[in-house]
């Protein structure tokens, strides 16, 4: 293997071209590389970013000097496999890097968790606080006094009123919306485009206007 990257993105899909372009975008001139449990990308790049191999060589690339490490593995419904990768990094010593496109807007009173991604014309108003490996996704609207809980992802467009809470590894969906002080519980499920009027219970999946429990 070639010198390390100073920062390794940990899942080569859709979400990894997004990060590499906030970095990018951010003028961030550190080396990078990517890694994907699909060895069939092994040898492929992402615009100009190799990648290097499958998920076992993480430990290599830790102990030959990577420091720095992000998530590219999106959520479209369960974020588990985000925060197993998350928690795996974290065990070999890499410290998650935070991701901020410069299009994004973050209040100064806002409070952004490590490795968190906010991503393009993303907005995190004043107060809010924002977990670690969570995604604030493009055009997405984390409204004052909210809390999003670690490795929660914010979708494409959604947007939270005032005061609501986002338990850990929950899901809203693209397009949602919820109104202010609700509490969306953790590794809760919010459809695309959902109006999130209620308390949403911890597990659940709830879709529509105005958004009601799925029923399998």
């Amino acid at each position: 293997m070639d010198e390390a990257p100073d920062i390794v993105i940990i899942g080569a899909g859709g979400h990894a071209s997004v990060l590499i372009d906030a970095l990018r975008a951010s003028g961030d001139v550190r080396t990078i590389g990517a890694i994907d449990a699909d060895r069939g990308r092994i040898g492929r790049a992402i615009f100009d970013v190799p990648v290097l191999g499958d998920d076992t060589l993480l430990p290599e690339l830790a102990a030959s000097g990577t420091r720095l490490f992000a998530i590219g593995v999106g959520g479209t419904r369960d974020n588990a496999p985000r925060a197993r990768l998350f928690e795996a990094a974290i065990a070999l010593g890499l410290q998650p890097v935070t991701i901020v496109h410069p299009a994004a807007t973050i209040s100064r009173y806002a409070h952004v968790g490590a490795g968190a991604q906010i991503l393009a014309a993303a907005v995190v108003n004043a107060s809010a606080r924002i977990g670690k490996n969570v995604i604030v996704n493009t055009g997405a609207v984390v409204e004052h006094d909210c809390v999003v809980g670690d490795h929660a992802h914010i979708s494409t467009g959604a947007c939270l009123a005032s005061t609501v809470t986002v338990g850990t590894g929950a899901h809203v969906g693209v397009g949602a919306a919820v109104r202010q002080s609700i509490v969306i519980g953790a590794d809760a499920v919010v459809g695309a485009g959902a109006v999130v009027v209620k308390d949403v219970a911890a597990g659940a999946v709830v879709t529509g206007v105005p958004a009601k429990e799925f029923q399998k």
